[in-house]
């Protein structure tokens, strides 16, 4: 998402006028930095969270105030009867106090209760206080059906953690709905976005922002990086969803810096690092430290971002990297680009994954949408469209290849669910209204941002024939969560017919546009 950036305040004035606003939420009690903490017992103040189950597996994270060894405990009830036991990592200033354990062997389909303990490294009887949570393994049977949400794009455009309004308050919303599961679109975090203690709209009311110092400025150290990571878990209705709901996460480009591409050298005032690479080799670094991720160790080359999350028979989840492996961005006017927006061997690993997949329906997680215009700049292009409705060119090239294997290859179900455009719409791509024809129908939908500015809606590409048959957004620019209500979307998949249902919805409990889909088709 392309945006100007605001100043950044001083340091330390931001800091000294934050007490009130701390003061008015459930902070965790290891805020404290862990290398200040002095005695005591390990305190798991920062919540749980939950990541990639499947039908007999998951992962779950904790942190820590200080040096710790991670205990989790599992068990069918709340009661923690017989409970199973799993040794955790120890936990140090090497992931910032942060772990998390793979569960292996889980009763698929069934509610999994456990609880994360931490014990001094030194003396294993000295241990904090339990902390609980809850999910629900993927079914191994078609018929338990399967519910989740996805959205993205938090504390972003100078909207962080306002204690006026209750804080994030989509996702209690969002928790109440109960899903399966979250998909986190990407735009996790803003990295590259400070917060101002207060800012004055245009209406006169003031919005005022939790602060913490490393949200004051942009994100370049890798200290700064896990602050970002940090912030959004000082909100209370963040940590009681994720005690709750597991989540898949991808990420985009706020993670690092606004609009980022590999070997991107930055012209910005803002930044005393200007190689993107080394920024991003330390956002990766925090991000797979806070985010509980099945193909990323923290602290270890070589992970990934791109991968399946299989979710019984009804559903198969696959989780783009469109930040990773894309060429810079440019006009988009080339008639020969094999790099893309994937990469080749990105691209070559999802059209093999797709034509194993033998799940009913195959969510393509896309941290940016296919036929909206994202511009960067004067004459560059952000995501796959470029503003030409005729053949495809630049980026379009690597998903019009894509979108032919699937319909060459018969392989069904395909839905895009994506983020990044802060506003939420639904579009249908058909040939007959394209330039480019050879591939079957199929759906885009757009949810978001979850706590971020609002935007209006951007073009559309005609290359591949989008209609946009259901749209809501501002119509100004970053308009703040006390003026717009923010956006998740809500895919219910039925165990007896197999429809699947998609639910746009606005903060408030409000459903702006359901479309349900049939199984079993090549294109919708």
């Amino acid at each position: 998402m392309s945006h100007v950036p605001g100043p950044a305040p001083a340091r330390r004035s931001v800091l000294l006028g934050t007490a009130a606003a701390s003061a008015a939420l459930a902070l965790p009690a290891a805020a404290a930095a862990p290398a200040l903490a002095l005695s005591g017992r390990p305190r798991a103040g920062w919540g749980v969270q939950t990541g990639d189950v499947t039908t007999t597996s998951g992962l779950v994270w904790v942190r820590s105030d200080r040096p710790a060894r991670m205990i989790v405990e599992t068990s069918a009830t709340g009661s923690f009867r017989r409970p199973r036991t799993w040794r955790g990592p120890l936990l140090g200033p090497d992931t910032d106090f942060t772990g998390t354990t793979a569960l292996r062997g889980l009763p698929p389909g069934e509610q999994v209760h456990y609880r994360v303990t931490l014990a001094d490294p030194d003396d294993p009887r000295r241990t904090g206080e339990p902390v609980t949570g809850t999910f629900r393994t993927a079914p191994a049977r078609r018929r338990q059906g399967v519910r989740f949400v996805w959205s993205g794009d938090i504390a972003g455009q100078g909207w962080g953690i306002n204690p006026d309004i209750g804080g994030y308050r989509a996702y209690e919303e969002m928790r109440r709905l109960d899903p399966d599961f979250f998909l986190c679109s990407g735009d996790s975090v803003y990295a590259d976005g400070p917060l101002q203690p207060s800012v004055t709209l245009p209406d006169g009311r003031v919005w005022r922002n939790l602060m913490t110092e490393e949200k004051s400025k942009v994100a370049e150290t890798l200290a700064e990086y896990r602050g970002n990571f940090r912030y959004n878990l000082l909100d209370e209705n963040v940590r009681r969803f994720n005690a709750q709901v597991p989540a898949i996460v991808q990420w985009d480009d706020h993670e690092v810096r606004n609009n980022w591409y590999p070997g991107q050298i930055l012209d910005d005032a803002r930044y005393t690092e200007k190689d993107v690479d080394v920024l991003a080799r330390r956002s990766a670094r925090a991000f797979a430290e806070y985010v509980p991720i099945g193909t990323l160790s923290p602290g270890r080359p070589g992970g990934r971002v791109h991968r399946v999350v299989r979710h019984g028979p009804l559903l198969d989840v696959f989780v783009l990297d469109m930040r990773s492996f894309r060429n810079p961005n440019s006009p988009g006017r080339q008639a020969d680009d094999t790099e893309g927006i994937l990469g080749a061997e990105q691209l070559a690993w999802l059209k093999r994954e797709l034509s194993r997949s033998r799940a009913v329906w195959k969510v393509i997680a896309s941290d940016m949408p296919l036929g909206l215009v994202v511009p960067d700049g004067a004459t560059d292009f952000e995501a796959v469209a470029q503003g030409d409705p005729g053949a495809p060119l630049g980026r379009e090239l690597q998903i019009a290849d894509l979108l032919r294997y699937v319909k060459h290859r018969r392989i069904t179900g395909t839905v895009w669910l994506t983020a990044d455009v802060h506003y939420t719409s639904a579009q249908h791509y058909a040939p007959e209204r394209a330039a480019f024809k050879d591939f079957a129908p199929f759906w885009e939908f757009v949810s978001g941002p979850l706590a971020a500015g609002g935007f209006p809606a951007n073009a559309l590409d005609g290359t591949f024939g989008p209609d946009r048959v259901f749209v809501r957004a501002p119509q100004r620019a970053n308009v703040s969560p006390m003026e717009s209500p923010q956006y998740f979307g809500e895919v219910d998949i039925d165990g007896g017919s197999g429809e699947l249902t998609v639910r746009l919805r606005a903060e408030g409990d409000t459903v702006l546009f359901s479309r349900t889909l049939q199984p079993g088709r090549v294109g919708q």
